[in-house]
């Protein structure tokens, strides 16, 4: 109904005109800006990058030179290449002036540290301390050692650790700078100087790359040591991006980067080898890359709704103009299709939809006469089949109870020939009351036992019956003689009494929706072929055909079901796994019609 409307076609046809365009406009103008401010974005990082490493590769440098200025004091590296001479006040005093003179060349620089290469020494010096000699290497910092001697450059930046004085209370962080001194023009090492500083400095220039909220900031050394980190994730696996930065040729670059965490852009750049070989890598989002692009966009989308919004309006006000009236016609025919044909609406004017309601109404009023005329003539056609099918299952209780009767009186027993006059007369006066069409379960349960109990004076120990009935159920309206006819076809076609007791069982039960009655019996049952044609002579819409006479009591209960029920009652046979034939009636509880056929008879 709502795809099908005017109203709402109409409705949908504007906004399409409206939405589309102006969409189109929007998603064009994001993307081009999007893509403009992302290409700017990129180039500004880059430059900023660029910038940052300058600055970390000049301050590295810096450090660099303290170390290298040794190479200019001639008595620094006399007492290297013969420590013996430590003896000597001149050259002991020129390695302190030295060693004091880069300690306090840098503020961040906490300790000093020259390893001298031929004899086992170290020569310490903090901002805490003077001048120590002592006679033992730190096992810890050979393996640095031999990484700057394996340097091109005879450099190595050893990653951020802890080092603490005697006089600190807590460690500290710090980046030691080692460089092996080699005896030129000769190749020997004469020792190892080591800078330990405070990444500070590192830290300040850093901070000037990103911004904290948004952007994520990283050094990282070819080794994949990190030296800086913007974020506080500290995780014991490198990420696969630092892996791809490390193993990738390039000294810088940008590159698309999609993950769990992160999708957005990575741009790097890596500091020379002289300055340690660094990597400064800036991971950037695309929310904030097109953060202007998301502002430009919203305002379009408000301007955008803000003109849908109008339109809307426009086109509900125009749309309840047209078709208010013709959705009042279709309730209305609604209505008439349910039954209820008392329809009323004020009238739509003078124009051709008025005047399209003036003739619905008349043609309303028709319809009702009408139907009323053929719904008396129609129940009382119903009410002659159902006092014709009644009146044909009568001569057969009469036969057989008749029958039982005599041979009761044959054998001369009075009572029990009172018995069943009793139950005859009540059986007859039961069937032939032909004022009521629907009883209670109960008046057709206790009308079918006193069929049954006349069976009983004729057969004796030869046949026993149950009942297994659903209290409740008892009150529920059923079609009368509905029962009595299916039992009865069990005495003219299933039972033998010479050969075996007969049994048949009444079972009555309800659900919420449905009554289910089971008519069983331990009878001869019925052949596949003859069950088949049995079903397809219910079918059949005729009562009687020639050859059918065996069937007329089936079909007469299956013709009334119909009557009464429409589709929505089943009668259905079927033979049993240990013999004998089952009869299933389900009744729903409501009958087809019901006060839907009431509001014609007014």
């Amino acid at each position: 109904m709502f795809k099908k409307s005017i109203r709402n076609k109409l409705i949908v046809l504007l906004m399409i005109a409206t939405i589309v365009p102006f969409g189109a406009s929007i998603i064009i103008t994001y993307y081009h800006t999007a893509e403009s401010l992302k290409d700017q974005a990129i180039e500004e990082n880059s430059n900023l990058l660029y910038q940052g490493k300058v600055n970390l590769e000049g301050y590295i440098n810096e450090l660099d030179g303290l170390t290298l200025s040794l190479y200019n004091n001639p008595g620094l590296i006399n007492f290297l290449k013969d420590p013996r001479k430590e003896n000597n006040y001149q050259a002991v005093e020129a390695v302190r002036n030295v060693i004091s003179t880069i300690l306090y060349a840098e503020e961040n620089i906490k300790r000093v540290n020259i390893a001298v290469a031929k004899e086992n020494r170290l020569i310490t010096a903090s901002r805490r301390s003077t001048v120590v000699f002592s006679k033992r290497l730190p096992t810890a910092s050979q393996k640095y050692y031999d990484k700057a001697k394996e340097s091109p450059n005879n450099m190595y930046l050893e990653p951020i650790h802890k080092i603490k004085n005697p006089e600190d209370k807590k460690p500290e962080n710090v980046i030691t700078l080692h460089r092996s001194l080699i005896n030129i023009p000769a190749d020997d090492i004469l020792a190892y100087i080591s800078l330990e500083f405070s990444p500070d400095q590192i830290t300040n220039i850093s901070r000037n790359l990103y911004s904290g909220d948004n952007e994520e900031f990283y050094i990282i050394s070819p080794e994949g040591d990190i030296i800086y980190r913007s974020t506080d994730d500290k995780g014991d696996k490198a990420p696969d991006w630092m892996d791809w930065v490390i193993q990738t040729n390039k000294e810088n670059g940008t590159v698309e980067w999609k993950e769990e965490t992160f999708n957005g852009v990575m741009i790097y750049d890596q500091l020379s080898q002289n300055s340690g070989g660094w990597y400064l890598v800036k991971r950037v989002p695309y929310a904030t890359l097109y953060e202007s692009a998301f502002s430009v966009a919203k305002i379009n989308i408000i301007f955008g709704v803000i003109g849908l919004f109008l339109v809307i309006l426009a086109t509900l006000f125009i749309s309840f103009r047209i078709t208010s009236p013709i959705r009042i016609l279709l309730s209305n025919i609604d209505q008439v299709e349910k039954g209820n044909l008392d329809v009323r609406f004020k009238s739509f004017g003078n124009d051709e939809i008025g005047y399209l309601g003036d003739r619905f109404r008349q043609m309303i009023d028709k319809i009702n006469d009408l139907i009323n005329r053929e719904y008396k003539l129609q129940l009382e056609n119903k009410t002659n089949q159902l006092k014709v099918l009644q009146s044909q299952v009568n001569p057969h209780f009469l036969y057989n109870a008749l029958q039982s009767i005599g041979t009761a009186a044959l054998k001369n027993q009075g009572p029990q020939i009172y018995s069943s006059v009793t139950r005859l007369s009540k059986i007859m006066r039961y069937s032939m009351n032909m004022e009521e069409g629907m009883v209670s379960l109960q008046k057709e349960i206790e009308h079918t036992r006193a069929y049954l109990l006349l069976q009983k004076e004729r057969f004796g120990d030869q046949l026993q019956f149950n009942f297994q009935l659903d209290e409740e159920a008892l009150g529920f309206p059923v079609p009368k003689m509905i029962l009595q006819p299916l039992v009865e076809n069990y005495f003219k076609h299933g039972f033998d009494a010479r050969e075996k007791t007969g049994e048949i069982n009444i079972t009555c039960r309800q659900d919420e929706f449905y009554l289910d009655i089971l008519i069983e019996d331990n009878g001869t049952g019925v052949s596949e072929n003859r069950l088949k044609e049995i079903r397809m002579h219910l079918m059949n819409d005729r009562i009687r055909q020639k050859g059918e006479l065996m069937n007329i009591g089936l079909k007469n209960v299956y013709v009334r079901l119909k009557l009464y029920y429409g589709s929505r009652a089943y009668l259905q046979l079927k033979n049993l796994e240990q013999g004998g034939l089952q009869v299933s009636i389900k009744l729903p509880k409501r009958m087809e019609g019901g006060k839907d056929e009431s509001n014609y008879c007014g």
